[in-house]
């Protein structure tokens, strides 16, 4: 994986379209007015600020994927959540690149 995938994308499409296909939890963690704009099929929006409050939210979830509009909040989402005790995250990237995998 390529260092500005490492920093501010997420798992390569195939694994991450297996991961949205087995139902994960998708979480956009952009401010409300960006969710509002347009989001990825069945995601939740819990914005990076309230990503540390909201954590029993996303405790019965097998997968989350964690996206925003860079790369990069959803980066520091799953940064959040491991520091949480969640293994199950994947940080999706892009609501964009999300959203084309949602069937």
């Amino acid at each position: 994986m390529g260092f500005f995938q490492n920093l501010f994308g997420g798992a390569p499409a195939a694994d991450l379209s297996d991961i949205i296909g087995r139902g994960a939890l998708l979480v956009d963690v952009r401010e409300p007015a960006e969710f509002a704009g347009g989001s990825a099929k069945g995601a939740i929006n819990i914005p990076l600020g309230s990503v540390a409050l909201q954590l029993q939210k996303l405790k019965s979830a097998n997968d989350i994927v964690v996206f925003c509009r860079s790369g990069a909040r959803s980066g520091q989402a799953k940064t959040i959540l491991q520091q949480n005790g969640f293994t199950n995250v994947v940080n999706g990237g892009t609501w964009e690149n999300v959203s084309r995998l949602v069937k």
